[in-house]
């Protein structure tokens, strides 16, 4: 294992992780985001729209968390999707102070029209490196999420 006081060089800007992932993002982004603008949607509109098509109903803390938005961006992207009939906002019965978030029928639509393009190019990356890279990639990914969790 190696010690940080033994790297003792900075990487090229290029080789920076937080760069690559951005990059990587947006290889991705590129791919899979023309299916969100022919239908009027934002790549954080489908995120919302993924995690709900997941949970039946969240909080916005909840929902927050899971699409990894700040609650102050979900407060504006909301009301639009709301307004456009996309999903529906409701309060707790058990707390009249929280707000359970639920995709319409629209919505649920949406997901179906959508997801199987944004599926076609899973594989296809998949298909481009390997079903084994895609693998080490979630794996290095999600090892990477929790050491720098703890």
């Amino acid at each position: 294992m190696t010690n940080v006081e033994d790297i003792g060089y900075v990487r090229p800007y290029s080789r920076s992780l937080p760069l690559q992932l951005m990059r990587a993002r947006e290889a991705m982004m590129q791919r899979i985001r023309p299916h969100f603008t022919r239908n009027k949607l934002t790549d954080q509109q489908w995120r919302i729209i993924r995690v709900l098509n997941e949970n039946r109903s969240l909080e916005i803390l909840d929902l927050s968390a899971q699409c990894c938005m700040q609650p102050a961006s979900l407060s504006r992207i909301l009301p639009k999707m709301q307004k456009d009939g996309i999903i529906t906002r409701t309060v707790n019965p058990k707390d009249q102070r929280r707000i359970n978030i639920s995709l319409t029928e629209k919505g649920s639509r949406l997901f179906k029209r959508i997801a199987p393009h944004t599926d076609m190019e899973y594989a296809k990356i998949v298909c481009l490196i390997g079903e084994q890279h895609m693998d080490e990639l979630y794996d290095a990914l999600d090892l990477l999420i929790a050491k720098l969790k703890t």
